[in-house]
């Protein structure tokens, strides 16, 4: 199908960049868990604070980022208007936020933690404000399917972050963890500049009859971008309440370095999502649609499955990523992964309540998820610690992910071929036993080896029955 093929085209291009900007930033894991020792809790509070950024970043992009998209392709939408409208609505929030957390710093500051450093708390402030607005002009380079100049502006900001970090902490003896906050503002407003042609294309006045039609539609949107995101970073924030002292710091900090380990999985869940939602509305127009979105389903589960296998078969390689003082929490890696997964489905099935405009149905099952999130990580973080953290996502993103099947199956159902997934999903989860039952003291080239051949068992298990068979099929 030509527009699979554009998918999968745009997909290389975002996850091409997503790959090679997470491998950059990865650098940065083995930098702070080697510079930063784990005792000292410097890489809890780096984990702490881009766990709030992130949830403030959701807040004040407020769902316009999805509501351009909607409207941009709608019949009698000026496009361009939606644009300006989406870019001034995000702008002015994001300066008013800004204002106020800098008006009132020491008392923001102090009940989060951080009245010794008030500036971690400002500068990081104004870094999520531009976060926000950039994007709506992110987002104008995908409606445009300017995935080259996406791409381009998203390395850069990496290979900048990774080379300053590397000159001050490899150059410094006793580093300062500010300067991590300082440099991404430093690095933000680099690529801020770069963004002069989209600016000048929202320079026209915003419409207010579209704005308020634009809000109506994403309101839901952020109620569901909300929690969400809390799905994501709810256990890195509420961890030093749950286990307060300068230990809960040390902790998060070991959990926060090997969920970088994990991130793969989001890694390829991120570039599916930049081309998968302009994607979906643009074939909303198609007549075959629910079957493309079916086998866009189905290839994704496949490859993120063998992501899953890449990762836990090379994890006493991947290890080394981190210092070695944060290899205790690597035994949560597999189930980050697992709930990564979940959480690429969810979105996948998401789309139901957003072509047919019941986003608040996206509120609600993400609202849920968080509950259960949030509750087991209340009820079990304080004995279990961070393990307890990493299976309160899995069963937050389950959760939501079987509500949003089954509710799409009544408002929008699709036959995804629930067969075909099973077999892989057990497929994997074969082989993640037999990678596991390894003995610890067999020679590590054994070990790597026959985790080599059970990866390419499941890789040979996709090309013939999706690729050779089906080729045949179609040729008899």
């Amino acid at each position: 199908m030509p527009s699979l093929k554009s998918l999968a085209k745009d997909t290389a291009i975002y996850g091409l960049s997503s790959i090679v900007g997470r491998f950059l930033n990865y650098l940065l894991v083995p930098l702070y868990t080697h510079r930063l020792a784990a005792a000292s809790g410097d890489n809890g509070v780096i984990t702490n604070v881009y766990s709030y950024t992130a949830l403030l970043l959701v807040i004040l992009t407020f769902g316009m980022e999805t509501s351009f998209f909607r409207f941009a392709n709608k019949e009698g939408e000026d496009d361009r208007r939606v644009y300006a409208t989406s870019l001034w609505a995000v702008g002015a929030v994001a300066a008013v936020f800004c204002a106020l957390v800098w008006l009132f710093l020491p008392q923001i500051a102090e009940p989060m933690g951080y009245a010794a450093h008030p500036d971690f708390i400002g500068v990081m402030a104004i870094v999520v404000a531009m976060d926000a607005f950039q994007s709506i002009t992110f987002a104008y380079l995908r409606y445009q399917k300017k995935a080259l100049k996406f791409a381009a502006l998203k390395l850069l900001f990496i290979a900048l972050n990774l080379a300053l970090n590397c000159a001050y902490f490899l150059t410094v003896e006793h580093p300062d963890v500010a300067y991590v906050f300082y440099i991404n503002l430093l690095c933000t407003a680099t690529v801020q500049l770069c963004f002069w042609k989209e600016l000048r294309a929202g320079f026209m006045r915003p419409d207010k009859a579209v704005f308020r039609r634009m809000l109506s539609y994403a309101w839901p949107l952020l109620i569901l971008g909300i929690a969400g995101i809390l799905n994501q970073t709810a256990d890195k924030i509420l961890y030093p309440l749950l286990r307060p002292g300068h230990q809960g710091q040390v902790e998060l900090g070991i959990y926060g370095g090997c969920v970088k380990i994990a991130m793969i999985m989001a890694l390829i869940t991120q570039a599916f999502r930049y081309a998968y939602e302009p994607f979906v509305f643009g074939a909303s127009k198609e007549k075959d649609n629910r079957t493309t979105y079916a086998l866009a389903m189905k290839y994704f589960i496949i490859f993120t499955l063998l992501a899953f296998l890449c990762v836990v078969g090379y994890i006493d390689i991947l290890k080394y990523l981190i210092g070695s003082d944060y290899w205790d929490g690597l035994r949560v890696v597999p189930i980050v992964m697992a709930a990564e997964i979940m959480m690429g489905i969810y979105f996948n099935l998401s789309f139901w309540y957003k072509l047919t405009d019941r986003t608040i149905w996206g509120a609600i099952l993400s609202g849920i998820g968080c509950a259960v999130l949030i509750a087991l990580n209340i009820a079990l973080v304080p004995r279990f610690g961070y393990d307890a953290s990493a299976w309160a996502g899995f069963a937050g993103y389950a959760t939501a992910m079987t509500l949003s099947y089954i509710a799409g199956q009544h408002y929008y159902p699709i036959r995804y071929p629930l067969g075909s997934i099973m077999v892989y999903v057990v497929l994997c989860c074969g082989f993640y036993v037999a990678m596991c039952s390894l003995p610890a003291d067999w020679p590590l080239a054994w070990r790597l080896g026959l985790n080599t051949l059970f990866i390419l068992a499941y890789a040979a298990h996709v090309v013939y029955h999706e690729f050779y068979k089906k080729k045949h099929r179609a040729k008899a």
